[in-house]
């Protein structure tokens, strides 16, 4: 099997105590995933914008033990958050094959975001991501030969054991996970970089990221993911996937976002079609979604804007823009999309370019 290669025998320096500290950004897919199997596997190829400002911040404090079992403790802003713990957990028990010092250390998580809690932007891709990174950086410690190759690779393959789509999260700007016929290299078991060419009209692309709910989704996306399992149009979605992100492949390499904009906004409302359709079926989207993208669709056409919307598996809406519009689309945002958020709240981001080590 692949992942083989990601499991280690020894190591040749001793570890004893310590802190890492990682930052990694969040990310929003283009052509989105939805539909899973075996252990956090794909059912369909995906590609995402890594974003640059929305991120977590994680650092992992260790120290010897001679106790059996995981030992660990997380901590949000500073104070403990036991609520998180059993994720950690079970993410400690599916990657604790490929790092076996796991059950030697005691650790102290200690976690922040860059955006607010309970903003209803999901934090367990930036958040799983830099607790994979953390603990590569400990083993690369353990074992100074290894590549920046292998530690990104497998940083990405544990970061996907936590959350599917963290494994898109540690590089940029545009990071495809899942096997596409077209996409040499890419895979089910971590993200890869975007390998061809790519126009001026994407790069540093804008995304505005507007706050219609900042609950708690009433299903989760595990509980979504796993409703596709005998979803009535499953098939059918998980080839349009595929099509839709070789359709990608060419709008990338000319520039044409009238068409990125066509494949982009009908991934993300197909998305919510597979929600709706699902049984039990549910809405993740509010009133005030709908009257965002009315908004958007009212703006395009009377402006000729090139700004579009997605939508990941919740009420929030990215708004797509090039950064040669970022003036005038956010002067829209303020006076017309900012009275559809909470408390008119909204973010803003842009592309960036993945994951990176703080100094302590």
């Amino acid at each position: 099997m692949p992942q083989h290669k990601f499991i280690v025998c020894s190591y040749t320096q001793p570890l004893t105590s310590g802190t890492v500290s990682w930052q990694s950004p969040s990310n929003i897919a283009l052509a989105k995933y939805w539909g899973k199997y075996g252990e956090q596997l794909p059912m369909n190829p995906s590609i995402s914008f890594t974003l640059s400002n929305c991120n977590t911040r994680t650092s992992l404090s260790f120290e010897k033990k001679n106790s059996d079992g995981f030992d660990f403790q997380v901590f949000l802003d500073g104070k403990r958050e036991v609520s998180f713990e059993p994720k950690i957990q079970k993410f400690f028990e599916r990657v604790g094959v490929y790092l076996p010092f796991l059950k030697d250390f005691k650790f102290k998580i200690e976690t922040s975001n860059s955006f607010p809690h309970s903003s209803g932007i999901a934090s367990s891709a930036s958040g799983m991501s830099a607790l994979a990174l953390c603990l590569m950086d400990m083993e690369r410690q353990m074992q100074p030969d290894i590549t920046d190759g292998y530690f990104n690779e497998k940083a990405s393959f544990l970061a996907r054991l936590g959350s599917g789509s963290a494994c898109r999260s540690l590089e940029g700007p545009l990071i495809v996970w899942g096997e596409h016929a077209e996409i040499e290299g890419s895979s089910n078991l971590f993200g890869t970089k975007y390998p061809f060419e790519v126009h001026e009209n994407f790069k540093n692309y804008q995304d505005t990221i507007l706050l219609v709910d900042k609950g708690e989704k009433q299903v989760s996306s595990t509980v979504g993911h796993n409703l596709m399992q005998d979803h009535p149009f499953a098939e059918q979605r998980f080839r349009q996937a595929k099509e839709n992100l070789s359709k990608l492949i060419p709008v990338f390499k000319n520039g044409a976002i009238s068409e990125f904009i066509k494949i982009v906004e009908s991934e993300a409302l197909s998305l919510h079609a597979m929600m709706m359709t699902s049984m039990p079926y549910f809405i993740l989207m509010k009133p005030n979604t709908l009257e965002i993208i009315n908004h958007i669709w009212k703006f395009r056409e009377e402006t000729g804007s090139k700004i579009c919307f997605t939508l990941d598996a919740g009420a929030n809406v990215h708004v797509l823009y090039p950064e040669t519009e970022k003036g005038t689309v956010l002067q829209f945002i303020k006076n017309k999309l900012s009275q559809f958020c909470k408390n008119g709240e909204f973010i803003e981001d842009e592309t960036g370019l993945g994951a990176s080590k703080i100094l302590n």
